[in-house]
Parts: structure tokens; sequence; C-alpha cells
């Protein structure tokens, strides 16, 4: 055997390490939780919890009223730049928020989506299917965890939730600083950093859902800002949501030159397609 591996340096080494890890408590990885596989009685509790099954479409109307009504309590800073995108946005010159295949993010995805969303329940967790691009994915961990002390920051941040009856309630930290508080798709602010969101989410009606959301922004946001979102369901086929790339628009379908069919960039100007190079 010792032959054999002086001629097998690196299989030496990865036996050693192999050994080095197992025997010694300082080069142990660290606690990482394991979340066991569900069981029959995992699966079983689902049939008790409330049925969000279907499509569920925005109220865009209510999502409209809502901004006028209950307005975002922006600090004046914030208020001057909202002001200014307003105004691109009236002159026709909007800024879209949503046009760089970067996911929405929290709490964007609740407040101003136009598209519809699915709510799928497997044993400890909840997940937010977006329609439009596959970015727009959201996942509350409903199996019993704290929200971890120093969560990586992403676009929809880290959820964990508590089922309060049949009312999800969900508090969801670590977003990005980047991440827009949107009040339309032309108009909003990025967060800055240290955000938070409480949500209660629940059937208000047998086809209505409510998520009342309380959102905490400390460097845009005098105070926290409380807001209803609306989703009503509809179990028609035609309103199943339905697979997109946010980028297909950037290519064309072509032929290679052994004639597989392949997609192709777009020649491009200012969001114009330009005549082929003569």
């Amino acid at each position: 055997m010792a032959t054999a591996l002086r001629h097998r340096p690196g299989r030496c080494f990865a036996l050693t390490l192999a050994a080095l890890i197992a025997t010694t408590p300082a080069l142990a990885a660290p606690d990482d939780p394991v979340t066991p596989a569900p069981g029959p009685a995992d699966w079983a509790a689902l049939a008790r919890l409330p049925d969000w099954s279907g499509t569920w479409v925005p109220d865009q109307r209510d999502q409209d009223a809502q901004i006028r009504s209950n307005p975002v309590p922006w600090t004046p800073e914030v208020r001057r730049q909202v002001e200014y995108w307003t105004h691109e946005e009236d002159a026709g010159r909007p800024r879209g928020l949503l046009v760089n295949c970067l996911p929405h993010g929290m709490p964007s995805l609740m407040l101003i989506t136009h598209n519809a969303i699915e709510l799928l329940f497997t044993p400890g967790r909840v997940t937010l299917l977006g329609e439009s691009d596959g970015n727009r994915l959201r996942r509350i961990w409903t199996d019993g965890r704290a929200m971890p002390a120093d969560p990586d920051p992403s676009f929809h941040g880290y959820s964990v939730g508590t089922w309060q009856g049949d009312t999800l309630v969900v508090e969801t930290r670590a977003i990005l600083p980047q991440v827009f508080l949107a009040i339309s798709e032309a108009v909003g602010i990025p967060n800055g950093g240290d955000a938070a969101i409480h949500e209660r989410i629940h059937l208000i009606a047998p086809d209505t859902l409510a998520d009342d959301l309380v959102i905490a922004a400390p460097h845009i946001l005098t105070h926290a800002w409380q807001t209803r979102r609306l989703f009503h369901r509809t179990r028609k086929r035609s309103f199943e949501i339905v697979e997109g790339v946010c980028r297909q628009g950037d290519f064309e379908p072509a032929s290679d030159k052994w004639g597989n069919p392949v997609y192709i960039p777009t020649r491009q100007q200012d969001g114009n397609v330009l005549p082929p190079k003569p």
C-alpha cells in the first residue's frame, strides 16, 4: 500500500485529510443543521392547511388605489427622488426597474407585480412561483427554524414563517440594499440596507388572498409602512402561469451551419432591431 501511495500523491493527500477531519475536532465542519426528510405525518399535515391552490392574479387597481390612499412615508430627500422619477414617467421617459433580468426582489414582488403567482405547500416550506421569468421564486421556511444570525443577502431575502391558524405570518430580512422599494414598474428607490418585512397572508374571501405588509426601510422611510395587497384566484387552465425567459426577446430564431434550429443575438440599438449588415 505504501508503495502505491507514493506514486499517487493526490490520493495520499485526500486520505490524510479525511483522516484528520474525522479525528481532529478543530478541523471539523462548522455547525450546519440538517433538515430531516419528511415522513408520512408531515405530508398528512398539509391537508390541515388552508387551500391556496390555483392561480392568483394580482389586483392592479387595488395596487394603484393603495398607493394613492396610503402613500409611502418617504424621507424628504427620497421623496424628491420619487417626484423626479414620477415626472420622468409622466413625460414619457419611464425608467424601467425590471428590465435587466434581475428579480423583482422583496417587497416589490408582492407590491407591484402584474403577473400571476402560484403558492405551493410542501412539508416545512411554502414556495411562491411567479410568472414571466424564473427569477420570481420565493421560499418561505415553515419548519420551525429561526432567522439565521447572519444570512447571506439576496434579492428576495431570507423568509421564515409560522402558521397562526389559517394565516401565514412571515418575517423577511437580508435583502440586498440595491433592491427597489417600488410603487410602479418605473418608480422605486433602492432600500439601502437593513430592510425588514412582516407579512400576514390569509384568505379574506374564498377566492381572495390578502397580504398585509409592514415594511421597515430605515434608510429611505421615516417610519414603517403598513399596506395591503390583494390577489384573486382562478382555476381556469387558460390562467395557469407559463414559462417566461426575460432575455428571450434579445434573440431571434435561426439555423446553424448544419441546419439545427438555434437562437442568435438580435441586433438592437436602443431597443430597436437594426437591419442586417449589407
